[in-house]
């Protein structure tokens, strides 16, 4: 749902004009420094980034779905890396205490995030709980009017960066599955916080993560999510929910940029006294991207509206997370190909984008959990 044309397409072109002004010609630096320049964390801050999906009461921008698509189409034409700084903060940082949080943690946590002055990180991945989420074994032990934290978090996104956390951590040891979890705000300068090393990954640097361990950390009972227990899982799903249609749009994103770039270079490139993009095999590499991007596209569409709606989007997000992260693996590596030689040396950064986009088939759920929670839905819904 697009609340004011007009106005949404005054946010698209300052978006759009701030990844071609500053973000595009960052990439490099990015990339060699593995940090995002302090004046571009401040530019998105003024641009009103981090608080995409806050509400306009706090602070924020409060886009719809579909709003948030689209501003991610456009934001994600560049280093997925730009995106991954804010990207903790618009989805399970906000958006839990959002939909799920009192009155007094609305008050006094969104405000602050909407800003930037706050990084959120969401902190739910162990070393032995993965894609198993509901297994989780951080443990939070009530004492008084505090609960005492103990465990282990691994990967953790924006971690280094994060002035708080959304924790998901067991508080009934008697429950072994989800139903035992509780979510926790819990402030990164609290005493027992230790982060590992800043991982050394793949790809996407400039977006940080690391191990973060909490020995006997000390978290006001104030500061459960909805101020009760058991519904931390619950929480984390509706919002992952969401994300994975995000995640689908950033996905559309990076391959756009992909895609154009690619077609430039075809057009440029000669061989055989003809430039390669007259050659039918490598039209058929780009006539393949660009219908797979335009039905990732359009499924991002028509779920993001859905969601809109009010509908139930759980196998629709689900969708298109899947299908959007391996269609984008699929135009990066065609890129390569049509790049040649030249796809495989870092000066054109295709490369690089070839290794930043493998990790969206792995995050906010892989592939293969996607495809059971898409089978399951099908399943509950023929019921």
């Amino acid at each position: 749902m697009i609340r004011d044309t007009e106005t949404m397409n005054g946010l698209l072109d300052s978006v759009r004009r701030f990844v071609r002004e500053r973000l595009a010609p960052a990439e490099e630096v990015v990339a060699e420094t593995d940090q995002i320049p302090a004046d571009i964390v401040h530019d998105m801050k003024q641009l009103g980034l981090f608080g995409l999906t806050i509400p306009e009461a706090y602070g924020g921008l409060g886009l719809t779905m579909e709003e948030e698509a689209l501003v991610m189409f456009e934001l994600c034409e560049t280093a997925p890396a730009f995106r991954s700084l804010i990207g903790t903060t618009v989805g399970i940082g906000s958006q839990g205490i959002l939909m799920d949080g009192t009155a007094e943690q609305k008050d006094r946590w969104l405000p602050p995030l909407a800003r930037g002055d706050l990084i959120a990180s969401f902190a739910l991945t162990e070393p032995e709980s993965g894609s198993d989420a509901a297994s989780i074994r951080t443990r939070a032990r009530r004492d008084g009017e505090h609960y005492v934290v103990d465990g282990t978090k691994r990967f953790i996104t924006n971690a280094p960066e994060a002035g708080m956390f959304t924790l998901m951590a067991r508080t009934d040891p008697a429950q072994k599955g989800a139903s035992g979890i509780t979510a926790f705000i819990v402030d990164a300068k609290t005493p027992g916080i230790s982060l590992g090393r800043i991982d050394r990954k793949m790809g996407q640097k400039g977006a940080h993560t690391c191990d973060v361990v909490f020995d006997g950390v000390r978290v006001p009972a104030a500061n459960v999510i909805g101020g009760v227990e058991g519904r931390g899982f619950k929480t984390a799903m509706k919002v992952l929910d969401k994300g994975r249609i995000h995640i689908a749009a950033v996905c559309v994103g990076v391959a756009e940029r992909l895609l154009r770039d690619t077609l430039r270079y075809a057009m440029e490139r000669k061989q055989f006294g003809q430039p390669i993009a007259e050659f039918q095999l490598v039209q058929a590499m780009l006539a393949d991207s660009r219908t797979e991007l335009y039905a990732a596209r359009t499924m991002v569409l028509d779920a993001a509206r859905r969601r809109d709606a009010g509908e139930d989007v759980s196998t629709e997000a689900a969708c298109c997370k899947y299908y959007a992260s391996e269609m984008v693996g699929r135009v990066a590596d065609r890129a390569v190909q049509i790049h040649g030689g030249a796809g495989y040396v870092a000066d054109h950064g295709i490369e690089r984008y070839y290794r930043d986009v493998r990790l969206f088939r792995i995050y906010e759920g892989t592939s293969q959990i996607q495809q059971i929670v898409i089978a399951r839905g099908m399943v509950r819904q023929a019921s």
